[in-house]
């Protein structure tokens, strides 16, 4: 697809029929949903927007745009999981295409992703001869509480290593149980540690994929190939363009962060300014140059007080809508009294949040199981 870097108003002044046709709405890579449009007899008809000199003649898949206020629109059905919409000038026959999605099965459901895990599973190496289950360790007690409670699907980004343990030395006595609760559990590569900060900001391919990989196996072996998946935060969410390619080779082609609209971290990866800000405000897109797909978390529950988080979250807009997914995250570091950082308050933190979802209509689903077709 030909991207043209314009400025919105020269793009909609019409200065000349030899204005290139730029799409506005949707933009390539684009994952739509139903409050993109309208459901009709199986399809999802949405509203195309095109910058175009208004003297212009064009047809967008087929059908003839209207200009209204400087802006070529037209509705438009979708039909597949992925869709092409191209935009024809009748009289020249310039062509721009665009590559969108619809997302069937993504409104209205929610996740909880904790990052920065490593400390429990060091636990269960530790008790592995007194605990007879991997419930007996207190936080995935706490964790099954809130899936039996509300159905919660949960997602657990790993360390390899922290003081004293490595994932090589987790025992696999538990590896049946792991796989009898995977209708509810995710584990999923995060960094090789804790430090230093920002770990991949500057790797390359090879870095990543040395460090995912050691995760992964010991994940497969520990747990079972059941509890992985094609989504994961990495570590700061910082990365190069090369770094990412790495995760998706070892099937990461669902990546979540914060895509936060200022401030030193943003937390959104290789992705430039102007899409960190379209992931921000529409909670997710699709790079179709690398094929990885940005989800934006809705919320990190540690990083707010617990009385501002119903507020929070009732505040939050995608377009006009509320966001059509939530993805609320925490780190497990918060859950213990002997971090210098403890939050006394992590349960009621955690419970807040996805009590908050689930009494707003939103369904426990694991985001890959929503982001493809």
């Amino acid at each position: 697809t030909n991207h043209v870097q314009q400025s919105f108003g020269d793009m909609v002044s019409g200065k000349s029929s030899g204005d290139p046709i730029v799409f506005l709405s949707p933009i390539d890579g684009d994952m739509l949903n139903e409050y993109d449009g309208k459901i009709a007899e199986g399809t999802l008809v949405t509203k195309v927007k095109i910058a175009a000199s208004p003297d212009r003649n064009i047809r967008i898949n087929g059908v003839v745009a209207k200009v209204k206020d400087g802006i070529c629109q037209a509705d438009i059905a979708l039909n597949n999981y992925k869709n092409e919409i191209e935009a024809v000038d009748s009289a020249s026959g310039e062509k721009q295409t665009i590559t969108v999605f619809w997302l069937k099965n993504y409104i209205n459901k929610f996740r909880l992703s904790i990052d920065d895990n490593i400390w429990f599973l060091k636990d269960l190496h530790v008790n592995s001869g007194k605990y007879k289950s991997i419930f007996k360790n207190s936080y995935l007690h706490f964790l099954r509480q809130v899936h039996e409670t509300y159905g919660t699907k949960i997602h657990l980004n790993i360390f390899y290593q922290t003081d004293g343990f490595n994932l090589s030395q987790m025992t696999d006595k538990y590896k049946s149980e792991w796989k009898d609760n995977a209708d509810w559990l995710r584990l999923s590569f995060h960094a090789l540690g804790e430090f230093p900060d920002r770990p991949y900001l500057y790797s390359g391919h090879d870095e990543v994929k040395k460090d995912c990989e050691m995760v992964k196996e010991q994940i497969r072996r520990f747990a079972g190939e059941e509890l992985m998946g094609h989504v994961t935060t990495l570590h700061w969410g910082t990365a190069t363009v090369e770094g990412c390619r790495a995760l998706k080779e070892e099937g990461y082609n669902v990546l979540a962060g914060y895509f936060s609209k200022e401030g030193p971290d943003t937390v959104s990866y290789y992705v430039n300014d102007e899409k960190r800000l379209h992931v921000n405000n529409r909670f997710i897109w699709r790079d179709n140059a690398e094929g990885l797909i940005f989800d934006r978390i809705a919320l990190v529950l540690n990083t707010v007080k617990l009385e501002q988080i119903k507020p929070y979250l009732e505040g939050l807009r995608s377009d006009s809508h509320k966001p059509p997914y939530i993805d609320l995250m925490i780190h497990e570091q918060y859950f213990y009294d002997y971090y210098k950082n403890y939050q006394p308050d992590f349960k009621d933190k955690v419970l807040t949040g996805v009590k908050w979802a689930v009494d707003n209509g939103y369904k426990p689903a694991f985001l890959g199981d929503c982001v493809f077709g």
